[in-house]
């Protein structure tokens, strides 16, 4: 393939910019939630697939935990098996959750780490019951109708709540040239499966592996205030701040949370990004710009270019 001047001009500078980035994160783990657009879109997960195989290749540990509701939702279409959610969580009888450890366990595991293998990486997939990698518990879920004058505790049946994170599992992985590929199905101690966030489970994940950073792919540019605009650069004080304001509410709430709780127990940085931009792992780590927002327990440093 042959290369204009401008065009090769433009490979070196991005070859450069990256060059401190990948110095400053050789041998650190990076946890990744893949979800939304970016595993629906061709274009998107064979770029995502790219980029994490370059991010092995160049030294990092990348650990991807994977969503897969549009997908749960589609077969349970097709089985005539009716979705309600309470309070924004799948209500998961038995039925239900042989669906999504189907879904997820199989179909969109697999399909991910052929993706990744496809293009070069050593990707293995995993769901939180392989060597009780994930130890869950119930959750329950308390909600206020008009009905009832007090909130009311509701049975959602198999939905989880990560208890414990079975580290030595991703150590094996991580202290090889293999990725993890980790589907949110964790299991109890009497054997029970239980469908789990996958925010929260990349987010425990990252904070049991001290990762540099925790990433959670959206279908938004990041985390935008009352004008539209991306926020990013932000502390912990500082987004304590705009959920006070009311600036983050509705669908972005669980996320920040997660991102704060996982700053807050050591983990590097959380970075919400966009993942419907084309190779949004790479420019978030490898650039100056990154494509979403940051978020970290104080200001973050300003790396130095060359």
């Amino acid at each position: 393939m042959s290369l204009n001047r401008e065009a090769a001009v433009n490979i070196a500078r991005v070859l450069t910019e990256s060059l401190p980035y990948i110095q400053r994160f050789i041998g650190k783990t990076i946890v990744i939630k893949y979800g939304g657009n970016a595993m629906v879109d061709p274009q998107l997960k064979e770029s995502f697939a790219r980029d994490v195989v370059l991010m092995k290749l160049v030294g990092m540990n990348p650990v991807v935990v994977h969503g897969g509701g549009p997908q749960i939702g589609s077969l349970l279409a097709k089985l005539n098996i009716e979705s309600r959610f309470v309070e924004g969580m799948r209500v998961t009888d038995t039925q239900t959750m042989d669906v999504v450890e189907m879904v997820l366990g199989a179909t969109v595991n697999k399909e991910i780490v052929s993706n990744i293998n496809r293009h070069g990486g050593n990707a293995i997939g995993v769901t939180g019951k392989d060597g009780h990698l994930i130890e869950a518990s119930r959750m329950s879920v308390t909600v206020r109708t008009a009905e009832t004058s007090a909130p009311e505790i509701v049975d959602i049946g198999h939905v989880g709540e990560v208890r414990r994170i079975n580290r030595a599992v991703l150590d094996m992985f991580l202290h090889s040239d293999f990725i993890p590929v980790v589907a949110p199905i964790g299991v109890d101690k009497a054997g029970l499966s239980y469908n789990i966030n996958a925010d929260l489970v990349a987010g425990k994940i990252a904070e049991v592996l001290q990762a540099e950073k925790l990433m959670l792919l959206t279908n938004v540019p990041g985390l935008m205030d009352a004008e539209g605009k991306v926020l990013t650069g932000l502390d912990r004080d500082e987004v304590n701040r705009l959920i006070d304001e009311g600036v983050i509410r509705g669908g972005m709430l669980p996320k920040i949370r997660c991102a704060l709780d996982a700053v807050a127990s050591g983990v590097t940085s959380a970075h919400i990004i966009d993942g419907t931009v084309p190779h949004a792992v790479l420019l978030e780590v490898f650039t100056d710009e990154g494509v979403g927002t940051l978020i970290c327990n104080r200001k973050p440093p300003v790396v130095a270019g060359p």
